[in-house]
């Protein structure tokens, strides 16, 4: 039987097996890297690691040096500081000057900035201290301590309360956000022209990563009226404050969902570690900045929903619920298909109607504002490729083969082709193992639900870490399991994968 849940929880054998959860546990047979690999981990989970004052330590360790990151900021890995020169008419000669534009919040940029070699590896120290940190509380918690959720909530709050005013790390979204949300407000439909409309000269389009240039928005109409609030913060000249807007907003719905998890879910405890205690969501959702976290908030109040003993009609609300989150992300829908597929299952027709009618009635209202086009550009950023991901080895390795033949073109359209196919047979693979993994006593309508967002993450050609957000608020809804510590893994790997900030871009007028 299984016995806890988090990273380095024990697997204790039957009855008479004379396994200790208190000791590693013993390897049989020849000693591999892999069997190295988990006895370490059982070992660290045992050790003066996995003690509260030593999680707390490393965990605000890791918060306060990414912290310091974006309070020297800019840097390689906070928003782009792209150069531009501005000519202008002074009397009859032109005035030529060149200079800088970036992103500065207002506890950032007062002390300088960062060599790249320092930003980097500080943003490398401080995801590794937030992901060990992580573990260390979550194994804690399985050795039994118990904090009061409360005590973490309010820690959290105090944490976010400064963050939100320091210059984003790790990601330059935020521009992005800001650029489609002046966009909207000046009457360009975000959905058909990337941020380069508003001009090579305009403040917004010049703070955007480069390769977004010409990008159409993803997001759905909620986050561009979102969008299009923060912007009317930054006006014509200020997309801080446009970006700085957005960030506060953000923070506050990462503390709602903490709140609304330390109310609602199995283990308060528990809950509150997996998310507003949890030191990698803080700086991949907070400092980041990113949308998901209403994505992961309206999938979260949408799963408890489904729980809850109340009439069928409640999946009418499940549906309305992950239709909002539609509405900011398109994959929120991954929720309502394993929520749905969990009704097909037990052949609840009338609560599959109910959902449907909810969700996809919800997401055809608000996208009807501003029509089904605003879908193009989701079908067309989904055979994108990320370069930490299998998939990419794949296409590279077929289109260097048809390379050798000078059909290089046929290559691309070939692996594009594969890719495309394959990977949501995969996703459904890996979702089905995943599911097995969890006890009898688990609910469907959360473990299903989880494990379609987590192997998206895992197989899906374009994976960020903070796309993590939706696996881990679902999963904090119940107790100790075993798919806690995989999932810790996996957001870790991402996010040392993916933490530039978007870079020095050089700007160019292309």
């Amino acid at each position: 039987m299984r016995s806890g849940g988090g990273p380095g929880a024990i697997v204790v054998g039957g009855p008479g097996s004379g396994r200790s959860a208190g000791r590693p546990r013993p390897e049989d047979g020849p000693r591999g890297p892999v069997a190295r690999v988990i006895e370490l981990v059982y070992r660290l989970a045992n050790s003066e690691l996995a003690t509260p004052r030593s999680a707390i330590i490393i965990s605000l360790t890791g918060i306060v040096l990414i912290m310091v990151v974006g309070v020297f900021s800019p840097n390689y890995n906070t928003l782009p500081r792209i150069p531009f020169t501005q000519v202008t008419q002074n009397g009859g000669q032109l005035d030529i000057r060149n200079g800088f534009t970036y992103i500065v919040l207002p506890l950032s940029g007062h002390l300088g900035s960062l060599p790249d070699w320092a930003s980097i590896s500080m943003t490398w120290t401080a995801i590794i201290l937030q992901c060990v940190g992580l573990a260390a509380l979550l194994w804690a918690n399985s050795r039994g301590w118990r904090p009061n959720p409360r005590h973490l909530f309010l820690a959290a709050t105090a944490i976010v309360a400064v963050m939100v005013f320091i210059t984003p790390v790790g990601s330059s979204d935020t521009t992005s956000y800001a650029a489609y949300g002046r966009m909207a407000n000046l009457g360009i439909d975000p959905y058909n022209y990337g941020p380069n409309q508003l001009g090579p000269s305009d403040l917004y389009t010049m703070t955007v990563g480069q390769m977004w240039w010409r990008t159409p928005s993803v997001y759905g109409p909620l986050a561009t009226w979102l969008q299009q609030f923060a912007a009317l913060f930054g006006g014509k000249s200020n997309p801080a404050a446009a970006v700085s807007a957005m960030m506060i907003m953000n923070g506050l719905v990462f503390l709602a969902v903490g709140y609304f998890l330390m109310r609602t879910a199995d283990d308060p405890v528990r809950a509150s570690l997996m998310w507003v205690a949890n030191p990698v969501l803080i700086q991949q959702l907070v400092f980041g900045g990113h949308l998901d976290t209403y994505v992961a908030a309206a999938t979260v109040v949408g799963v408890q929903l489904a729980r809850s003993r109340t009439s069928g009609w409640r999946y009418l609300w499940v549906g309305v619920a992950i239709g909002i989150g539609c509405c900011f992300k398109i994959n929120a829908a991954w929720a309502g298909v394993a929520i749905g597929w969990v009704l097909l299952m037990r052949r609840e027709w009338i609560n599959l109607l109910r959902l449907s009618v909810g969700g996809l009635g919800t997401v055809t209202f608000f996208y009807s504002f501003f029509g089904m086009h605003a879908f193009k550009q989701v079908l067309q950023a989904s055979s994108l490729v990320a370069t930490p991901s299998p998939w990419r080895a794949f296409q590279l390795s077929v289109e260097w083969v048809f390379g050798l033949f000078g059909a290089e073109p046929a290559g691309q359209r070939i692996s594009s082709d594969i890719i495309s196919i394959s990977w949501p047979i995969l996703m459904a693979i890996i979702a089905y193992a995943i599911y097995r993994k969890f006890g009898a006593d688990q609910p469907a309508v959360v473990t299903v639900p989880f494990a379609l967002s987590f192997a998206w993450i895992l197989v899906a050609p374009w994976s960020l870490p903070w796309y993590a957000a939706v696996a881990w608020a679902v999963l904090a809804l119940v107790p100790r399991n075993p798919m806690t510590r995989w999932l810790t893994l996996a957001t870790a790997y991402l996010a040392l994968m993916h933490c530039s900030g978007g870079g020095p871009a050089t700007w160019a007028n292309n």
